[in-house]
């Protein structure tokens, strides 16, 4: 079981598996290892196979707050939303004073639109963890999604502090300073971001809206085509690839590009419908 941790932490989650198979052979009761094993799941992906191994360690121990707290995550992967609520919750209730269960319960609830629910998970997570960056990016998120963008800011200024590598941190500051109208810093921050995290589509996907809204249509469709080729079945990238190469007439391209959006977007959503009038306003 204790190679099993080691194994986790070394990201080598299918040797993990291994260990964690051969400890629960040998002692079937070991809650643990079912959690651990849970985890290596999980970190593969597997969230299905998590859950399987997080209930029989909550059976084996009723009181296993770490694996209800897990559990809620790979529930909260599968858009269990209120299932994942359901798991932190417990988690709290049986250690109260488990920071990482508030910050997590903080995710789902903005995962359902709760956002000022998830600022009272990270300001208890801040609370019991003042060191903690993940509690302040996700407040961070939460104050942007209330359009208290100075707010979310200085909370992204935190998170940045305490971990200056924080691709996911920057990325925020910089739709919070783009909803400020503060294009020029919230390129710089994208940029930030993608020399942290060079395959990361949404950084290029925002950094293209800034740059279009300085009027720099090409370099705008430059970060659409880097965001597409690493996420080919996002609609919102077609779709604004086509506003920057409407702008630069480049009608027959543009196109296509409402096109190819109206095709991935779901019956009903309201872009779909937008990117459909925009094939006609240009034809």
């Amino acid at each position: 079981c204790n190679r099993g941790i080691s194994r986790i932490n070394l990201s080598d989650y299918k040797g993990a598996i291994e260990d964690y198979d051969k400890a629960i052979e040998l002692k079937p009761s070991l809650a643990e290892a079912y959690n651990g094993r849970g985890v290596s799941c999980m970190n593969l992906s597997d969230y299905k196979g998590a859950i399987e191994d997080y209930n029989k360690a909550i059976e084996l121990k009723p009181d296993y707050a770490e694996a209800y707290n897990n559990r809620g995550g790979s529930r909260d992967n599968l858009s269990d939303y209120k299932g994942a609520i359901e798991d932190y919750n417990k988690a709290i209730e049986l250690k109260p004073n488990y920071a990482d269960a508030y910050c997590n319960r903080g995710i789902s609830r903005i995962n359902l639109s709760d956002y000022k629910g998830a600022i009272e998970d990270y300001n208890k997570a801040t609370e019991l963890k003042p060191d903690y960056s993940d509690a302040y990016n996700g407040r961070g998120i939460s104050r942007n999604n209330l359009s208290d963008y100075k707010g979310a800011i200085k909370d992204y200024n935190k998170a940045i502090e305490l971990k200056p590598d924080y691709s996911d941190a920057y990325n925020g500051r910089g739709i919070s300073r783009r909803n400020l109208s503060d294009y020029k810093g919230a390129i710089e921050d994208y940029n930030k971001a993608i020399e942290l995290k060079p395959d990361y589509a949404e950084a290029y996907n925002n950094r293209g809206i800034s740059r279009k809204s300085l009027s720099n249509y090409k370099g705008a469709i430059k970060d659409y085509n880097k965001a597409i080729e690493l996420k080919p079945d996002n609609p919102n990238l077609y779709y604004n690839r086509g506003l920057a190469r409407t702008a630069l007439k480049e009608n027959d391209k543009a196109i296509a590009d409402y096109q190819k959006a109206a095709d991935l977007y779901p019956a009903g959503n309201p872009f779909r419908l937008k990117a459909l009038d925009a094939i006609k306003k240009l034809q």
